[in-house]
């Protein structure tokens, strides 16, 4: 048979082809190959169509799609509708290069890094279509409707959808049935699942995924649970990384049928290994939330799911770099992290970017792009932005400094922000940037004392004290001093201790004082330090410590603390408690 095979290439290249599908068919793609050859290069376009593909598919020839597409484009251009449609289906996936005939390294490419050329795409698809060719059709309904916005026409590639699936094709069905959801008609959904049953059918795992999500939805199909999981675990074992990923987190979770959390992290890695960034994402949530929190690994995924361009999984690494759980700390990495999420426009990685620099952190341009961020948004009446921005303007940060402007975002997120009314109300009190306005300041202030803002419980307190922008309460102020000293003020702790002293708003109660005033004291606070020092040498609270006194007061006096020797304590509560 071999010899007559030699015999038949030699006499008639049709013969060649005939023989060669003959022995294709049998299991012999390496001598089909060879006659197939042989009729393509003597010119028969169906010959050249099927050694294109053979090339593409590695039949009987090592795989090549340099080689591949040169073969199709031989047959497309003498007008064969499949080798139009299949070039042009290389073309959108960005291989099919028009300079691929010449240089002999392009025979052992098997991939290509080119981008899509929907421009040469669109012409051969149209041509496929025109000429009746099924899967063309569908793959000018895709171009229509998924290619450059300057070549969408949505209401034609519906209709070329709608002539590919009237004749079966898998693609055409799915593509319709796509163009009937984008039109948002509910009437619709029975068609829909229909059209998407046709093609899972036919085999194609995109469909077969998506007829899944709508059985397990109950759209167009009764809800069924049971089938939704089957569905998607065929797509799953298909290859299609989006079911991997769907049916993982259904076993993790047991969202389905079946709960199986170690099944489903399997299926999860699959998803993630495979390229599905959402899968790596989540595969590093599952370990940084695991009982043994492995952040080393997690964060292998964060990076992985990071590199593709998932946002979220961007700035959860880089909160890995700043705080150094799972990885070396490295701040320059975390903001690097923080910086492209951001400048992505991911708005909490703004948010904490912005955050890093109004805390001093970052580079000069990062100032200018957290100002930036802040305006958009807070323009848009975002109050948290609107208070940030205002901090940019009362700092500097990315801005010329400017008290008007910042008194201006202050005003606005002291509608609803707690930090802001307490900005707010300092702007008031010390007239930066607006007139100064003891009374309104003393509103805002109360407002973030309220929400539980320990220097507005404080500033409050001294303006009651002293009575400030209204009337006058050392019982209120005393109430005040005592909820911000419990909160760790140490200004509070040495006004409440000066209140016992004196007995204003309280009773006398020396012991009570001196408690406080230690606490003050052991937090740096020098007033509470030469106040503490005093108790001690004269024993006012009962107890006298001559030495302890000494060490107290010089503390004091390298803070250079003057001398308040006859000066009543509770006067130095005012200017002293911040």
């Amino acid at each position: 048979m071999a010899m007559l095979d030699r015999l038949i290439g030699r006499i008639h290249p049709a013969l060649a082809l005939r023989r060669a599908i003959q022995l294709s068919d049998s299991g012999k793609p390496g001598e089909a190959f060879t006659l197939m050859a042989v009729a393509a290069r003597a010119g028969i376009v169906e010959a050249q169509y099927r050694i294109g593909r053979c090339y593409l598919e590695g039949t009987g020839v090592p795989p090549s799609h340099a080689e591949g597409a040169r073969w199709l484009r031989r047959a497309a251009d003498r007008g064969s509708p499949d080798a139009q449609a299949l070039l042009a289906a290389l073309c959108v996936a960005g291989l099919a290069d028009r300079e691929a005939d010449g240089g002999s390294e392009a025979l052992f490419e098997r991939n290509s890094s080119r981008k899509p050329d929907f421009a040469a795409a669109l012409d051969l698809a149209r041509k496929a279509a025109e000429a009746g060719s099924a899967t063309g059709q569908a793959l000018l309904g895709y171009i229509l409707s998924k290619g450059p916005k300057a070549m969408r026409d949505l209401d034609a590639a519906h209709g070329w959808y709608e002539k590919s699936a009237a004749v079966g094709c898998a693609e055409g069905c799915l593509g319709l049935a796509l163009s009937l959801m984008r039109m948002g008609q509910p009437e619709q959904s029975t068609r829909v699942a229909a059209e998407v049953r046709r093609a899972a059918d036919a085999g194609l795992p995109t469909a077969i995924y998506l007829l899944a999500i709508l059985t397990e939805h109950g759209m167009g199909t009764p809800v069924d649970l049971n089938a939704a999981q089957r569905l998607y675990r065929q797509a799953a074992e298909n290859g299609l990384a989006s079911a991997q990923f769907r049916l993982g987190v259904a076993l993790i979770e047991g969202s389905l049928v079946d709960r199986d959390a170690v099944a489903g992290e399997a299926w999860v890695r699959r998803a993630a290994l495979a390229g599905n960034v959402d899968a790596a994402y989540r595969l590093g949530e599952l370990y940084a939330s695991s009982p043994q929190r492995d952040y080393a690994e997690a964060a292998t995924w964060y990076r992985r799911a990071a590199d593709q361009g998932h946002q979220t999984a961007a700035r959860t690494l880089a909160s890995l770099y700043l705080s150094g759980n799972g990885v070396a700390q490295d701040a320059e990495e975390g903001t690097r992290l923080l910086r492209a999420a951001a400048a992505s426009g991911h708005r909490e990685s703004q948010v904490d970017l912005a955050n890093l620099v109004l805390e001093g952190s970052g580079q000069p341009d990062d100032g200018i792009s957290a100002a930036t961020w802040f305006g958009a948004t807070a323009s848009s009446g975002d109050l948290v932005a609107a208070f940030n921005l205002g901090l940019c303007f009362a700092e500097g940060v990315g801005v010329s400094k400017d008290q008007e402007r910042a008194a201006h975002w202050m005003e606005r997120a002291a509608k609803g922000v707690a930090e802001a009314q307490y900005m707010y109300a300092r702007l008031l009190q010390e007239g930066r940037g607006i007139a100064a306005d003891p009374r309104r300041a003393r509103v805002f202030f109360e407002q973030a004392a309220k929400a539980g803002i320990v220097d507005a419980q404080v500033a409050l307190g001294e303006m009651l004290y002293n009575g400030r922008g209204g009337e006058r309460s050392v019982v209120a102020a005393a109430h005040l001093f005592k909820q911000a000293a419990a909160a760790g003020h140490a200004g509070a702790m040495f006004a409440i201790g000066a209140l016992y002293e004196s007995g204003q708003g309280v009773s006398i109660n020396t012991k009570a004082a001196q408690k406080w005033f230690t606490a003050a004291a052991e937090r740096g606070h020098g007033h509470a330090q030469l106040m503490l020092g005093r108790y001690l040498s004269r024993g006012t609270a009962g107890d006298q410590d001559l030495a302890a006194a000494r060490i107290w007061l010089e503390r004091a006096g390298a803070r250079d603390v003057e001398d308040a020797a006859g000066e009543p304590a509770e006067t130095q509560i005012i200017g002293h408690s911040g």
